[in-house]
């Protein structure tokens, strides 16, 4: 495969508060190394707004614990065209949002996981 596909993660729930990412994860699959995630999600309102976090291990993951992993996305990052990231690697990638102290992704379930082959 010499281009991967393009999919926005949630496909038409998009990036948000209250869907199981997991879920649509394991739907989705299989990934492979050069598809592209392309989180969507609406400009912030006030009291509504996301983020994207790699976090590296599964552990951090399982807990929602952002101690040592990496923010991809601001709040309006996701905003019209989204915010796009390449599978580069055959390994476990683990996504989540960190608003709130990992409220979105403890309680509304917005973290998954992909390993691209």
């Amino acid at each position: 495969m010499v281009n991967g596909r393009i999919v926005v993660v949630g496909g038409n729930e998009k990036w948000h508060f209250g869907v199981n990412y997991t879920d649509w994860a394991l739907k989705a699959s299989p990934f492979h190394v050069r598809d592209v995630l392309v989180f969507k999600y609406p400009r912030p309102n006030g009291s509504i707004f996301h983020d994207v976090y790699r976090l590296y291990d599964y552990q951090k993951f399982q807990q929602c614990s952002f101690r040592g992993a990496k923010r991809l996305a601001h709040e309006n990052s996701g905003v019209d065209e989204g915010f796009s990231y390449a599978l580069k690697e055959k390994r476990p990638h683990y996504f989540a949002c960190g608003i709130h102290d990992g409220i979105h992704c403890s309680v509304g379930m917005m973290k998954f996981s992909v390993q691209p082959i």
